[in-house]
């Protein structure tokens, strides 16, 4: 099986019917690494999928592979791309890349003057997001809204993040700034 067996589009209505699935296996891959993770609910990655800011992996039988949505914040001034996962069976195809491309280039298109961020434990989306171009950054740079350090308190490191008065955690916060950074990947052609 090769990356070539894959399609990674922008997720729509037609594709809603994931979303449990996808939430399941965010929550069981957090378990198993132990790590902490923002919690979403079906409805919420659902509905992420109806407005056009999720990219979906489907394998050739249709079968769901990997999945990122996008959020903004402060007022469109921030996006953040979220929720990555990849189903286990098809782990280390390459599949994460491409859905990191995709989704970035989603966040440039519907917010073009944002700066795009995000916040991980992984090494290898650490890779992928340098290999983009966001480098990383402490989290004063990052958006101030309420609202997204909310998302937070359902991670197992929420008190660690607290304690810190949000100015840092166990995740590797990452930002993209339009204003100075350029993309280090192409854009897909498909998007």
């Amino acid at each position: 099986m090769t990356i070539e067996d894959f399609d990674v589009i922008v997720a729509s209505e037609e594709y809603v019917r994931y979303a449990q699935e996808i939430c399941d296996e965010m929550a069981s891959s957090a378990r198993a690494r132990g790590t902490g993770i923002a919690r979403r609910s079906p409805d919420y990655v659902a509905q992420k999928m109806r407005e056009g800011k999720a990219v979906i992996a489907l394998h050739k039988d249709g079968t769901w592979a990997g999945f990122s949505y996008i959020e903004s914040w402060g007022h469109g001034l921030y996006v953040v791309n979220s929720g990555l996962i990849i189903s286990p069976p098809f782990r280390k195809l390459g599949l994460a890349r491409a859905i990191k491309i995709k989704t970035f280039f989603l966040s440039r298109k519907r917010f073009p003057d944002a700066k795009l961020f995000g916040l991980t434990t992984g090494l290898p989306v650490m890779k992928i997001n340098t290999e983009i171009g966001y480098h990383p950054v402490i989290y004063t740079e990052l958006t101030d809204d309420d609202n997204f350090w909310k998302g937070c308190e359902s991670c197992v490191n929420y008190p660690i993040l607290q304690s810190k008065n949000r100015k840092n955690c166990l995740c590797t916060a990452m930002l993209f700034d339009p204003a100075v950074d350029t993309p280090k990947v192409p854009e897909p052609d498909d998007l």
